[in-house]
């Protein structure tokens, strides 16, 4: 009978964040696979535990397949990333998906993570928001991603590592504009946690003169909305203007009214009253 891939969130800076499941799913588990074994032995080891580490990567599929026989052959896995939970912007994703496939039973055992702990304390817009993870290298994928989240009306959410960062926010700043209100995270929940809401422009600013430390999350105000030009809006007069041009080409006053509501703040009836204002309705012309 298969084992059981648990998913296990760590903490994603500080210890005393340990969701009292996670210790409970290490210890449970056969063995456990890891973004880096080095990072998750620390881990253990403050458990008290001993189990066998196996790696996994991205470009080294073969270490996912053998993860997953083993499990099809009786074993559980406790599958973690360095922080947070797994498989967010992490290959884990893959071997998931690959379980799931093979019928797997996977079970998440849940805790923080850096993307919505950031957005929680961001003071920007909570309602709607899309993760974007970490921006593409290649400069022609970066540049049409960076378009995307410029025209993004939803707040954004980017994870950046300290040598990208000046990069990141100089291309953001060119991209949304200067004044694009942005809130700074910095190593969260760590002794040197910073969190600061500002501009893109002002941030690009102080990490150009100031050498950047440690992990960042960035949460980006989504593109403002244009208001609608009140002044732009059809009159009912234009709306019943444009009913007439439809009977003249033929259509009967009910359904002209009809298609020349379509799109404007008024009803079909408000239309058709004012197209017959001060006119004998016709048999055939009542609504």
């Amino acid at each position: 009978m298969p084992g059981t891939l648990y998913l296990v969130a760590t903490p994603i800076g500080n210890l005393d964040d340990m969701p009292p499941r996670v210790a409970a799913a290490f210890a449970a588990a056969d063995f456990v696979a890891a973004e880096d074994t080095r990072v998750t032995l620390r881990l253990l080891n403050h458990l008290g535990l001993k189990k066998p580490l196996v790696s996994y990567y991205e470009h080294a599929l073969h270490h996912g397949a053998a993860i997953l026989a083993r499990i099809e052959a009786g074993e559980s896995c406790a599958l973690c990333s360095d922080a947070g939970m797994p498989c967010i912007s992490d290959p884990g994703e893959q071997i998931v998906a690959e379980a799931i496939a093979r019928g797997i039973r996977v079970t998440p055992v849940p805790g923080a993570t850096a993307c919505v702990t950031a957005l929680a304390v961001s003071g920007q817009k909570t309602g709607r928001f899309v993760f974007e993870g970490f921006l593409p290298m290649p400069k022609k994928e970066r540049r049409a991603r960076l378009e995307e989240v410029a025209r993004e009306p939803r707040t954004v959410i980017l994870y950046e590592a300290p040598h990208k960062l000046r990069a990141t926010l100089a291309d953001l700043a060119a991209a949304c504009g200067a004044q694009r209100s942005v809130t700074v995270c910095r190593e969260l929940t760590k002794l040197h946690e910073e969190i600061f809401k500002t501009t893109l422009g002002e941030a690009a600013a102080r990490y150009a003169a100031e050498e950047p430390r440690g992990e960042f999350v960035l949460v980006l105000a989504g593109a403002p909305q244009a208001e609608p030009d009140a002044a732009q809006a059809p009159t009912l007069a234009d709306a019943a203007a444009a009913a007439r041009q439809l009977m003249a080409g033929g259509l009967a006053p009910a359904a002209a009214a009809r298609q020349a509501a379509a799109g404007t703040p008024y009803s079909k009836g408000e239309v058709y009253k004012e197209l017959v204002r001060g006119q004998a309705p016709r048999r055939g012309q009542e609504e």
